[in-house]
Formats: structure tokens, sequence, C-alpha cells
């Protein structure tokens, strides 16, 4: 009890440590711009009275740095939640729209994993089920960063994708379907949550697909079935079925910790983004390839024709949207 103890405080500390460090990094970021600003300011009025016109590049370049920085640093005075700083565990499931909608499934892992490449956030996969013919069925991630839950919370719900179906012969337009569902990854501190084992319906099978880190022939996979809230995870990527079952007791546990802190919504699909009906009408999103081009989040109205950039993971600007308004 004594070593449980010294490990706990030790575990505090570190938390301490890397907040204190997160706000240092927040308070030399503010410094630096500040001084940036004066900086441009002189120079500005140096120009302006020496009747120099050839600092106007310059002092044009930096405005213009100055201004993506400071947008930065709103944004980021946005992601106060509890959770909003850690490490985001984000699942993909196909929808309605069969072989199309399975296809569509792996377009947006790759548009995900294109935008945390680009923000410096490394991948994890956790749990990847290949289909049969095309495509995913479903995949989870861990996305490992500072503040990846807290942009890609933005994500969550379902992405309707509108385009010419590859896999129709007579070249028909087709709809299909998406979800998304982010939680946080939980550290030890957050991590507050008593689960019954009989509350636990626990399956073993065997581990396989190209998304893994290597295919079983044993049955090391786990699925967990939380019966009280009929919540399930699971995790095959870890080698073995130890490792996998800790891994899928942390998605459970993350799971029915953000349930217990949104226990005003009265659904836990609210929660999750995992909607029971992933097709029309409940789509946050929509993807149109034909007979346009346009990609529209119908939460916030901001859209873009620039379809291929969003496929290449450019989706800042919806994210950033979704932030201003849920904060307003």
């Amino acid at each position: 009890m004594q070593n449980e103890g010294f490990w706990n405080d030790v575990d505090k500390a570190q938390q301490i440590t890397q907040n204190a460090k997160s706000i240092k990094i927040s308070i030399d970021s503010f410094k630096s711009v500040e001084s940036r600003v004066e900086d441009l300011e002189v120079l500005i009025h140096m120009s302006i009275d020496e009747k120099d016109f050839s600092s106007y590049a310059e002092i044009n370049s930096e405005l213009k740095s100055l201004k993506k920085d400071i947008e930065e640093m709103k944004i980021n005075t946005l992601l106060s939640g509890e959770y909003d700083r850690n490490n985001a565990i984000l699942t993909l499931h196909t929808g309605v729209g069969g072989n199309d909608a399975q296809d569509w499934t792996e377009m947006l892992y790759r548009m995900y994993t294109r935008w945390a490449e680009n923000h410096g956030y490394k991948i994890e996969i956790l749990d990847y089920l290949p289909a049969d013919e095309a495509g995913i069925k479903s995949v989870t991630i861990k996305v490992i960063g500072e503040f990846a839950y807290g942009y890609l919370k933005a994500e969550r719900g379902v992405h309707r994708l509108v385009r010419i179906s590859p896999y129709n012969a007579n070249g028909k337009r087709q709809t299909s379907f998406a979800s998304c569902e982010v939680i946080p990854e939980l550290t030890e501190q957050q991590d507050d949550i008593d689960i019954r084992p009989d509350d636990l319906k626990i399956d073993t099978y065997r581990s396989g697909g190209a998304g893994g880190q290597h295919v079983n022939k044993t049955e090391s996979a786990i699925r967990i079935t939380h019966l009280p809230t009929g919540i399930v995870v699971q995790c095959q990527n870890e080698r073995s079925q130890f490792m996998n079952k800790e891994t899928a007791m942390k998605l459970l546990k993350a799971k029915l910790i953000t349930l217990r802190d949104m226990a005003h919504k009265e659904k836990i699909e609210d929660l999750t983004g995992e909607l029971k009906d992933i097709s029309w009408g409940s789509q946050i999103r929509s993807y149109v390839f034909h007979p346009y081009n346009l990609v529209k989040d119908h939460r916030t109205g901001v859209e873009t024709a620039n379809v291929n950039a969003v496929m290449d993971g450019e989706i800042d600007m919806f994210i950033k949207e979704y932030l201003r308004k849920s904060n307003q």
C-alpha cells in the first residue's frame, strides 16, 4: 500500500510538471508574439518616417505570419476542457452504402492520418477490420500529441459522401455514410472509474487484417461489452491477449468517464458520435464529388470547393469554426 501511495504521488508530480510546462509554453508564446508586434510597429513607423517603401514586402510577410500565430493562440484558448490536452482515440465505422461506404471509411481514415501528420502528431493503430471486397469496415487509431482530443472532438458524428460510384457498372451517383467517434485517452490521474467484473462480457477472437502490426494464429484479439450501457470496445493490434485486454479496458474507461461527464445527454450516441442510424439526416458534414465539388459542414456553415485539399487532411477550417461556435 505504501508503494502504491508513492507511485500515486509520483504520477501527480509528473502531471503538475507537465501542466507547468504547458503553461510556460503558452506564456512564452504570448511574450514572443507581443515582442514581434512591437518590432513590427517600429519597422512600420521607420518606413513611414524615412519614406522607405522597400521594406513593404518584409512588413507584409511578418503581418501575415503574426495573424496566423495570433489566430492559433486564440484557438488554443478555446481548448480548456479537462481532456482537451489529451491524446485522442478515433474510431471510424462504415454506414449505409455497401462497398462505397467501406471505401469511404478508408478515405476518411487516410484524411485523418494526413491531418495528424501535417500537425506533427503520431498515429498508432489499435484495431483494424478490413472489408471483404474493398475499403474497411472499421478502424480505431490513437492520435498522439498535445491537444489531439481538443481538436478532433470537432469531428465527432456522421460524414456523408456523394460521388459517381466506382463500384457501379452503370456509373450512377452513390451516397455513402461513415461515422467518426472520438474519445480522449485518459491519464492515470483521470482514470478514476471502477468497473465491476460482473458487468463485462469478454470475447476473444483471432487477430488479422492488412492494417495490423501482425497476423496472429491464436485468439489474442479482445472484444469487451459493458452490459449496463451496451458499449463495445475491441483491440487486436497488440502482440498478446493481455496487452489487447489492457488497451480495450482503457478504451472502455474513457468512454464511460466521458459518458459520466456528459450525463445530461439523452443518448450514448450524442457522446460518441457513433449514431445508430449512420445514414440520411444525421450527417454533420457532406463531401460532394459530383455533380459539383463541395465540402460543407452543416453545423457551422463552413464550406469549400477544394475537395482534394480536404481529403489530403486540410480540415482545420471546419475544426476551428466548430470550436469558436461551441464556445460562444
